[in-house]
């Protein structure tokens, strides 16, 4: 098994996309990026944490590229929009790929190269990619948030 960490808006609609794909052995959703200890969503929410609301993939390489998830985590925000995602503003909604390694830093780059180049968003991709940080696993109740709540997606 492998890890792959994603910060793209709010964290429930991320999730429930990575939850779709076939590979894709467990997610948990939770902050990373910051240097505030154990934090809480109140605590991120100020700002002052240095956190993103992210997610943790857990996934089977043999079944699911690292490259795939990067296609999926582009295709669920907006890259080009610094600190906002639809209605969510703030530095703990920043658009990130946290790499736990040189593979996946590279990988990262490329991806993010290529979409520019691709000229699928008129302004430019403002998308982190930066080390892993220690993840930090948000509430109970934030974990799998729509499966909860039978909601299919977030309407951004």
């Amino acid at each position: 098994m492998e890890i792959a960490t994603f910060g793209a808006g709010c964290f429930w609609g991320v999730e429930a996309a990575f939850r779709e794909v076939e590979g894709v052995v467990s997610t948990r959703v939770g902050y990373c990026g910051g240097w505030f200890d154990n934090p809480t969503y109140q605590d991120i929410c100020s700002g002052r944490t240095g956190h993103a609301e992210s997610v943790e993939v857990t996934y089977e390489p043999a079944q699911v590229s690292y490259d795939q998830l990067l296609n999926v985590f582009w295709e669920v925000h907006n890259p080009t929009t610094l600190n906002r995602q639809g209605p969510d503003v703030g530095s703990q909604y920043r658009s990130v790929i946290f790499f736990q390694n040189s593979e996946e830093e590279g990988a990262a780059r490329v991806s993010k190269e290529l979409l520019q180049a691709s000229r699928k968003h008129s302004r430019e991709i403002v998308t982190e990619i930066t080390p892993a940080s220690q993840f930090w696993e948000a509430e109970d109740y934030h974990q799998q948030y729509f499966e909860k709540r039978g909601v299919a997606h977030c309407r951004v």
